[in-house]
This record gives structure tokens, sequence and C-alpha cells, in this order.
């Protein structure tokens, strides 16, 4: 299983790298502050398999 992957922060359009954790199910959704603006992403995490992650986020 890949254990990391990486968004484009809504806000500033950094790309930030996180960590993948599988136990959280197959679909995830939690927010997180981005690490350069600290503005708050909606963080999407969708898994599908184990060598297929997508990964987006949208502001809160």
């Amino acid at each position: 299983m890949i254990d990391e992957a990486s968004y484009i922060c809504d806000s500033c359009g950094e790309e930030i790298v996180i960590p993948i954790d599988g136990s959280g199910g197959v679909e995830q959704r939690y927010v997180e502050d981005c690490p350069v603006c600290c503005r708050a992403n909606v963080v999407h995490v969708r898994i599908e398999g184990d060598d297929d992650v997508s990964v987006w986020a949208e502001a809160e």
C-alpha cells in the first residue's frame, strides 16, 4: 500500500505531503491546517486497492 500522497492547498497553492493510514477506511475526510499558510483544508482521501490513492483538498 502507498504510505504517503500529496494534495494542493486550496488557499496558497503549495503541495502538501501527508501520510496515508489505511486503517481509517477507504473513504476518509478530515480537517488539517496547511503547514505553509496555516489555513484549514478539508482533506479527502480515497483508497482504491493497494496502489491507487486519490487525495484532494478544499477550503474549510
